[in-house]
């Protein structure tokens, strides 16, 4: 165990307030995270997690590095460091790599969370199933060091009886009461935001039923409600270890009851340390749970629909279409993305973000900058990887400014388009009974957009509405809008689920709670 007041000490121990503003848990690096549209595929043809691991290691390196470059903090479980191969091979592969991972780790940039151990590395119980060549690698980059550099390392509590204490009430007593609640939602709402058909709505609703049911059933039992255990009774094939991640097809809903606990799985630590779940492509969002108190720490809660219009009326943007974008950006080095960390141009692009953020109400004023800004950053990650003698695929690209009003299961989209006009559809989903949650989400992309591409999605709101009086008043000034253009956004189907970035062409804790 590490002396936290000993000369020798590696870490630099903090609590959840201590992070910064920016901070995000990036949902991509959990090690059951697969997009919605894989994990289908997955159940159909019988894969497991290794089966499917080229391309979804693809799609992990390259949440990971944008996780790095569209926010200042990114904290993530410390076991995610040696069994995630999207973070662990730069530390296997050691020389530079392993080097910029230090950088990265020393200036604050990674944070790993640590929820009963007292250091960074730390063995881990004998039990766990663990990628020892990638543990020793890790502990080997924490232990080389430089002197003068230590690891922030964030714990819900550096005392070990507060720590527990909190563990408790903000990790696993909410795990067990946001599945508990399942039931409780408006099932036509969540089905459809998950993706379930009419016709099987009420095979779901008993279905739910059941997952209630069990953890209720554990909780009398004095047992932990957590994540594996659930995994094994719904989702897991029999006779399988969950890490292999083989989802069975002949259980009911595998797939969307796995959707959702995953996405409560996620917030949950966001949740406990006071900031944001960073939503990757294809993943299930936050809306989906229906809280009315959702996104609880951000201050710029919306509750008029008056307000919401701002985000979707026309800006004029200049038409920019000779930049140029990494068209894979997993093939850039962790050395780019650190360099690019340290330029002016990442420190203009998280200010004018911050200033977003700060008064989202000034939208029409602020947003201009972060667009410009976020030009600015692509080309320079393109001309970083040719300086280091690391070419990537790059294209023209039109980029365009694409901002998502998420209530219910109702979607409002505004895609800037050329000569600074805006393009706005409403995707009309179940009515909602009562108060109803949502957020406002801005995206940064080409409007051909490829998976692998560089883009930026980002929530600048969260937001509130009474109940359906007020949705309707929403529509109502959407479709006044001098850009609206109907009622559908992209190709018409009787299912949306809400996944992350659902109307773009891309159609975007272990030691203890698992």
């Amino acid at each position: 165990m590490i002396d936290l007041n000993g000369s020798d000490s590696l870490l630099t121990p903090i609590e959840p307030e201590q992070l910064t503003r920016g901070a995000v848990i990036a949902q991509s690096l959990d090690n059951q995270w697969v997009p919605a549209d894989m994990t289908k595929k997955m159940i159909k043809k019988g894969k497991s997690l290794l089966q499917v691991e080229r391309k979804r290691g693809r799609q992990v390196r390259a949440e990971y590095f944008r996780s790095l470059i569209n926010a200042e903090q990114v904290v993530i479980n410390r076991a995610f460091f040696y069994n995630n191969r999207a973070i662990s091979r730069d530390l296997t592969e050691g020389g530079a790599a392993r080097a910029a991972h230090q950088k990265l780790l020393a200036s604050g940039a990674l944070v790993p969370f640590l929820l009963a151990e007292h250091d960074p590395a730390e063995e881990p119980p004998s039990y766990l199933n663990v990628d020892r060549a990638a543990l020793i690698a890790w502990q080997e980059t924490v232990e080389s060091l430089p002197a003068t550099d230590r690891v922030r390392c964030v714990r819900l509590s550096w005392d070990d009886q507060e720590n527990y204490t909190r563990a408790t009430s903000r990790l696993f007593q909410p795990f067990s009461e946001k599945v508990q609640a399942l039931s409780a939602k408006q099932i036509d709402l969540l089905a459809e935001q998950v993706g379930v058909a009419p016709e099987h709505i009420n095979q779901f609703r008993r279905r739910l039923g059941a997952v209630v049911g069990f953890s209720n059933e554990l909780n009398v039992k004095g047992e932990l409600v957590v994540r594996n255990t659930l995994y094994k009774e719904f989702v897991t094939a029999p006779g399988t270890d969950v890490v292999e991640g083989v989802y069975d097809g002949n259980k009911e809903f595998a797939g969307e009851i796995k959707q959702l606990l995953d996405l409560i799985y996620n917030v949950n630590l966001a949740d406990a340390l006071g900031r944001y779940p960073l939503t990757p492509v294809g993943s299930l969002r936050r809306i989906a749970l229906q809280e009315a108190r959702e996104a609880r720490a951000n201050p710029a809660l919306i509750d008029d629909p008056e307000q919401l219009v701002v985000f979707l009326r026309q800006q004029m943007f200049a038409a920019v279409q000779d930049r140029l974008t990494p068209s894979a950006l997993d093939l850039l080095a962790l050395e780019d993305i650190g360099t690019l960390r340290d330029s002016a141009v990442w420190h203009g692009y998280m200010r004018a973000f911050n200033a977003l953020t700060d008064d989202p109400a000034a939208f029409s004023d602020s947003v201009g900058h972060v667009f410009d800004r976020y030009l600015t950053l692509n080309k320079e990650i393109v001309r970083l990887a040719d300086e280091r003698h690391r070419p990537v695929a790059a294209s023209e690209w039109v980029p365009v400014v694409e901002v998502l009003v998420t209530v219910g299961s109702t979607v409002y989209t505004a895609i800037s388009g050329g000569g600074g006009s805006w393009e706005v559809y409403a995707a009309l989903g179940a009515a909602a009974m009562g108060p109803v949650g949502g957020s406002v989400q801005l995206i940064l992309r080409n409007r051909e957009a490829g998976r692998r591409e560089q883009k930026f999605a980002r929530e600048i709101a969260a937001l509130r509405l009474a109940g359906e009086d007020e949705c309707r008043q929403l529509l109502d000034l959407v479709r006044r809008l001098p850009g609206y253009r109907g009622e559908t956004a992209g190709p018409a189907s009787p299912v949306r689920p809400a996944t992350a970035s659902t109307t773009t062409q891309d159609n975007e804790l272990n030691a203890f709670v698992s």
